[in-house]
């Protein structure tokens, strides 16, 4: 999934007919409804349902709308801040997140790098753990937001935050009166996890192997925010890294620490050669650390990006 992509997905979206939208983007409309058929592929999600005369915006769609927005917007102001620099060398910045790291992360990290380096053109891609492992080691990523330590030699993490994994369960579940529960109840409990793909399904299997158990998968969607949403409507639990609360929050479900023993978690930033990338890692340590203390914290600007 590229920014190209999102635009195209939005004007679909907002258009609610491929035809309308392909004007407006000034593209034919096989080469759009191609690009479409392809995101949602890529995201294994149904987008739109088609009828006779519009499209009708799926649950996922709706939900992928809503990160667009402020991705596309904040890409937008970054290449008019370019602007300003003719004649001076500009600098991509590649940079690998995982879906389940702090949802507030991106957006707003892409605006306080607008303002604290305009000449820096950022790349942002959701992947998965190893892929971001996978781009580090192979040079087509710069930076990875990533759970520490990297899995693969020759990467190097600094940490960003600590969390840990909650067991998601909906309000009316039989667990709901508890304060906490223990890792052996959870590995009883029937589950909607992430596929087996996403770090966080693996660091759980890890735990649960640690008692000679395998989680009791009843079901598996691709996204968190798919989990979430179809998560009220069963009698199954999950496990997510607890700050997706601060993002997710809802009546509709509970959030439980785990306990004997808890599973923390470290995320960090993800590179192959510190030295080189000291001060981009520096500076968005320094960003994304205003992010997470609060939404009016100072920017910072750090000089010298290498």
């Amino acid at each position: 999934m590229d920014f190209k992509q999102l635009r195209y997905f939005v004007a679909v979206y907002e258009e609610g007919h491929v035809g309308r939208a392909a004007e407006r983007l000034s593209i034919s409309q096989p080469a759009l409804s191609q690009q479409i058929r392809q995101l949602e592929q890529h995201l294994d999600v149904s987008l739109f349902e088609r009828s006779s005369k519009r499209l009708l915006p799926t649950l996922a769609a709706h939900t992928l709308y809503n990160h667009a927005l402020p991705l596309l917007d904040g890409m937008q102001q970054a290449v008019e801040a370019l602007r300003h620099f003719k004649g001076q060398a500009l600098r991509t910045l590649a940079i690998g997140v995982l879906q389940t790291v702090h949802t507030s992360l991106v957006p707003q990290m892409l605006e306080r790098v607008r303002k604290a380096q305009p000449h820096l053109v950022v790349q942002i891609y959701e992947l998965t753990g190893l892929e971001i492992e996978r781009r580090l080691l192979n040079g087509s990523l710069d930076i990875g937001i990533s759970y520490l330590p990297a899995r693969q030699p020759g990467l190097h993490g600094v940490l960003l935050y600590e969390d840990e994994l909650k067991v998601v369960i909906p309000a009316d579940h039989p667990l709901r009166e508890f304060k906490k529960v223990s890792l052996k109840q959870a590995a009883e409990l029937p589950m909607l996890l992430l596929g087996e793909e996403f770090q966080v399904r693996q660091i759980w299997q890890a735990q649960l192997a640690n008692l000679g158990r395998r989680p009791q998968v009843q079901a598996e969607l691709n996204t968190m925010v798919g989990i979430l949403d179809s998560l009220p409507h069963t009698k199954l639990a999950t496990v997510l890294p607890g700050r997706s609360q601060d993002e997710h929050s809802s009546q509709a479900l509970l959030w439980k620490p785990l306990s004997e023993p808890r599973v923390p978690l470290k995320v960090g930033l993800v590179c192959r050669d510190v030295q080189r990338q000291q001060a981009t890692l520096a500076l968005l340590r320094t960003l994304l650390e205003d992010v997470m203390n609060g939404p009016h914290g100072p920017t910072a600007t750090v000089d010298g990006l290498a």
